[in-house]
């Protein structure tokens, strides 16, 4: 099982001394729990994480003790006070400039973010058990980090809820890190111009802007592993003749072109800019707290061509079109296993035999993830057993140990190594069914 160290994220284990408990903290101090908690830090060499970490939440509601905190509970006007300083404290660390309505309202993003990062689980990969993991309507609806802190310490609530407040903090403070980075190296501004580049100088001017060219292919899959054995690229007509059979998809893809020695090549692009719930998610999968670290694949293009050859030569045109909008291009961590062979991958989960091209290109002070298929690796990327990518998204979420750290079992109540199981089996039943 993956440990977090003096990470932030040991502060959510809840075998660790930062659990959260019946009581809340520092609300019995001589209690059983409080002795068990003080034995646990010092075996887990976290005795100095637990003062840095109660220092920095007396500073942050200007109190001197647990005791203090237990008053704030009951006195609505005092905590108004430390809930405005807060915001500028916050303000300030995070570099936001503007008024305090402006300051509270990008604080205030933070939560959505963190809401989101929950909800992107329960509505995608962990959809069948959406029900054990929904979000307490109280914490769902507190935005402010002194009201979440102060839930923290408050035995009114249960510790369901204790814990998923503490857990919106965290992921509230990771938002905001990759807010700040963004803001810092102007992501919006470079996926616009990333965008623009591939308009006017790679996508054929041929077409107009957001033009797609419907097509499918029809794919014949081995019955042992459901890898690709045949494609065909059929237009709207031909797939419509199609019917249902085992071992065979239809997979629809809206095709752009590009112009190469005067000739159309046709391509299907993806192109995404990772949105802020999924570069939560790769800060704790990596067990990083610095976004400029953990996420190097903000910018990315997925396209899928219908030969070797022609990926080749998009790689040409692409390095070309670089040329001509007055930039040269590098490629960097080129990984090229469509002819064969395994690439080399640190992801947890990753399949080391998912025949790609991957590299980055750095070019107008971008530098840009490109996982470019054929028509052949795109299908098994999508559909083959221990392959595809609904498997890898299953495994790097239970494999990297966030399943627990953000649903333990003691709260949950769901058995995470039987959950990831299940989700593989249904994944690969809803992919190879008719």
């Amino acid at each position: 099982m993956p440990t977090w160290g003096n990470t932030i994220y040991s502060l959510l284990e809840q075998t660790g001394p930062f659990a959260s408990a019946d009581t809340p903290p520092g609300f019995r101090v001589f209690s059983t729990e409080s002795r068990q908690r003080a034995k646990c830090l010092k075996d887990k060499e976290l005795v100095t994480k637990y003062r840095a970490t109660r220092n920095q939440t007396f500073e942050f509601l200007d109190v001197g003790s647990f005791s203090e905190i237990q008053g704030l509970l009951n006195d609505r006007e005092r905590r108004q006070q430390i809930e405005k300083r807060a915001y500028k404290l916050l303000g300030n660390m995070f570099g936001i400039n503007g008024s305090e309505r402006e300051i509270i309202s990008k604080v205030d993003s933070y939560s959505r973010t963190a809401d989101d990062v929950i909800r992107y689980l329960k509505n995608k990969i962990l959809a069948n058990y959406a029900p054990f993991i929904e979000i307490t309507n109280e914490i769902d609806i507190t935005n402010s980090p002194v009201e979440l802190l102060l839930i923290m310490f408050d035995e009114r609530y249960h510790k369901k809820a204790r814990f998923e407040a503490k857990r919106k903090l965290i992921l509230m403070s990771l938002a905001g890190s990759i807010d700040q980075r963004e803001r810092e190296t102007e992501v919006e501004a470079k996926f616009s111009g990333f965008l623009d580049f591939l308009n006017a100088y790679v996508w054929s001017p041929e077409i107009k802007i957001g033009e797609l060219d419907i097509f499918y292919l029809l794919s014949t899959h081995n019955k042992k592993d459901f890898s690709c054995i045949d494609v065909q690229v059929l237009n709207m007509a031909e797939a419509a003749d199609i019917k249902p059979k085992q071992g065979r998809k239809l997979t629809l893809i809206k095709r752009r072109r590009f112009k190469e020695n005067g000739r159309e090549v046709p391509i299907y692009v993806s192109v995404r800019k990772k949105p802020p719930e999924a570069k939560v998610l790769k800060l704790i999968r990596k067990k990083e707290e610095n976004p400029a670290v953990a996420v190097d694949d903000e910018l990315g293009l997925l396209g899928v061509l219908d030969t070797v050859a022609e990926v080749r030569l998009f790689q040409k045109h692409l390095t070309e079109s670089a040329i001509r909008a007055s930039s040269f291009m590098t490629l960097e961590d080129i990984s090229d296993t469509l002819g064969g062979g395994k690439h080399k991958s640190s992801s947890i989960g990753s399949s080391s035999s998912t025949p790609m091209l991957k590299f980055f290109a750095r070019m107008g002070g971008m530098r840009v993830e490109f996982i470019v298929h054929t028509n052949k690796s795109y299908l098994d990327y999508i559909y083959k057993k221990d392959v595809s990518h609904d498997e890898y998204e299953v495994k790097r979420l239970f494999d990297s140990g966030v399943a627990e750290l953000l649903f333990p079992r003691e709260i949950y109540h769901l058995d995470m190594a039987a959950v990831k199981d299940n989700l593989i089996d249904w994944f690969r039943q809803r992919i190879e069914g008719q």
